[in-house]
């Protein structure tokens, strides 16, 4: 079953502090996101790092109930 938006956006709040975050359904399907993440902790660190912290959040769901999911980062 796939995740909803609102819980994406809720777990990557909970996981990144101070996070803001968008989520796009790119496809209409449930199944296929965007997310628009903008914090603080990610000044200074490259992209693959900024990326990883939003994949740990997730605690493991990405490949399974999230099946894909686009990821722009940067700080504010």
């Amino acid at each position: 079953m796939p995740m909803h938006a609102d819980d994406i956006a809720r777990m990557i709040r909970d996981g990144i502090d101070g996070a803001e975050v968008e989520i796009i359904d790119l496809a209409g399907d449930g199944d296929h996101y965007k997310a628009v993440v903008v914090a603080e902790a990610f000044r200074g660190l490259p992209r693959v790092k900024q990326h990883q912290m939003v994949y740990a959040a997730l605690q493991g769901r990405m490949g399974g109930e999230l099946h894909a999911l686009a990821l722009e980062t940067r700080a504010p």
